[in-house]
């Protein structure tokens, strides 16, 4: 009488393509395929034609309302959010960017102008990210741009250096003509509308939003470690 195999490993030798079990898989050969979570437990996804990959989560959202000149501003833009932006992958986050923060503005004559914090210059860093955000339309292309300038010595004086480094395909002179032109005002104004609307309103800057929503903790948390918080929350 032929000696009888064990069920497990049985279906391991006519099963096609599965074989032995890899450590951290606790399952018989014949469940392999039966999940999605048990195929990568057992590593045979790919000898599981039947299964089909989960659909991925959504981003977490990320709004940070902020001062181009601003010293907290800029080190949690530099220092964290960009960090954040490189080590994790592009479908973890979702990032929105406000410059405009405790300015004030005023309609003159049927003109907006706009009262900065930190005075004169910072409404122009302000206005040039607009548009540069404007112009460049993609995340990818204007994020290390803005990076840049708020890294650097100037944020108002460091354009033409920094596009050409991280994104020499944009126009600085079409971003020249944003700033001194209607395009500039009302990308300044549609700011305004934003950081007026907050809900609780801000009452410091960075104001951070995840998901929509701003707490003390999740304040706290974003500018303490924001990869964590973003790994933490990211489903």
């Amino acid at each position: 009488m032929a000696p009888t195999l064990p069920l497990a490993l049985l279906v391991a030798l006519l099963a096609p393509g599965l074989g032995v079990a890899f450590p951290g898989c606790d399952y018989p050969p014949h469940l392999w395929c039966s999940s999605w979570d048990i195929a990568v437990a057992c590593q045979a996804e790919s000898r599981c034609a039947n299964l089909s990959r989960p659909t991925s989560a959504p981003p977490v959202e990320l709004s940070l309302f902020y001062e181009s000149l601003c010293p907290a501003c800029r080190w949690f833009l530099v220092q964290q959010l960009f960090t954040a932006w490189l080590l994790l992958p592009s479908e973890a986050l979702s990032i929105t960017l406000v410059p405009y923060g405790n300015a004030e503005e005023r309609n003159v004559s049927g003109k907006w102008q706009f009262q900065c914090q930190h005075g004169p210059e910072e409404c122009l860093g302000n206005m040039i990210e607009a548009c540069l955000m404007h112009e460049a339309k993609n995340f990818t292309t204007y994020f290390p741009v803005i990076f840049c300038l708020e890294s650097g010595s100037s944020v108002t004086r460091n354009l033409e250096a920094c596009l050409q480094v991280y994104a020499p395909q944009l126009d600085g002179a079409r971003i020249a003509a944003c700033v001194q032109g209607d395009t500039g005002t009302e990308l300044m104004h549609r700011n305004a509308q934003l950081t007026q609307a907050l809900d609780p309103p801000h009452q410091y800057v960075p104001w951070i939003l995840i998901n929509g929503k701003h707490t003390d903790k999740l304040q706290e948390q974003a500018q303490t470690s924001l990869v964590g918080l973003i790994c933490h929350l990211y489903q």
